[in-house]
């Protein structure tokens, strides 16, 4: 066998993957790879969460926390003030779950560190994982639960009277500008995490494509700023925006 090569220019591509397509009262469905590894990536995070939950059940409550425990507890804590300050004592109860929706997105963004290696013609060649987050149907997804919580919650404050004057204020003529609003957040939460993710995946493709002997030179620089930096930060914007969009709809 020859010796491992990295992926070439020509060999990598952008392309979504369609796995299979399922037919349901006449509409045609893909089933991608990008929308597998992020159910791998759902599953990891529940049986990783079971775990967890398995191991503190039996902790004594008396004895100061460590370890595990301690981590877990430190960082609920952060997560609980800073959900309290930006959508305001009412929206301490949200900590939970958006919290769970800045660990998913944190693991698809930073799932672009794990590579597997493909055998083609007696060569393995090293390829990387296009993370979940570089494809808009899993961005879009995500920013419709930003949009459905905003309504939801907007009027569960408001009332559906309520909701439906703020959104003709301050002057009834605002209302239809107010709307394309409202349609256009969750299209923006979406553009913005598959572009920063997109963006850097390309980079890294072309990186390892063309500049194959100098890969390993640069690739930990390279792979800290486009997948760990900008993969944690682009999940804490969207959580954040999100918790904006719906504790502005509860205002």
């Amino acid at each position: 066998m020859n010796p491992i090569l990295l992926a070439g220019a020509d060999e990598i591509s952008m392309e979504v993957e369609v796995l299979r397509h399922f037919n349901i009262f006449g509409i045609d469905f893909a089933f991608t790879n990008t929308l597998w590894y992020s159910l791998w990536i759902a599953f990891f995070l529940i049986l990783f969460a079971f775990i967890v939950n398995r191991k503190l059940r039996h902790v004594d409550p008396m004895k100061p926390p460590k370890g595990l425990q301690n981590a877990l507890e430190m960082a609920i804590g952060v997560l609980d003030k800073f959900t309290a300050e930006t959508m305001g004592p009412s929206g301490k109860g949200f900590s939970a779950f958006y919290g769970c929706l800045f660990l998913y997105i944190m693991c698809c963004n930073l799932s672009g560190l794990f590579v597997w290696f493909v055998v083609k013609d007696h060569t393995v060649i090293f390829d990387f994982m296009r993370p979940p987050t570089a494809d808009f149907a899993v961005t879009l997804g995500l920013g419709l639960i930003t949009f459905f919580m905003t309504q939801i919650f907007g009027i569960r404050s408001k009332g559906v009277l309520g909701r439906m004057k703020a959104l003709a204020e301050p002057v009834f003529l605002m209302t239809p500008i107010n709307l394309i609003g409202e349609v256009a957040n969750p299209v923006s939460l979406a553009f913005r995490l598959m572009g920063n993710i997109l963006a850097g995946t390309i980079i890294m493709a072309l990186y390892y494509g063309l500049l194959p002997m100098f890969a390993y030179l640069l690739t930990p620089v390279l792979h800290f700023y486009f997948d760990v930096f900008a993969g944690i930060l682009q999940s804490f914007i969207f959580m954040f925006l999100s918790m904006l969009y719906v504790s502005g709809a509860m205002e």
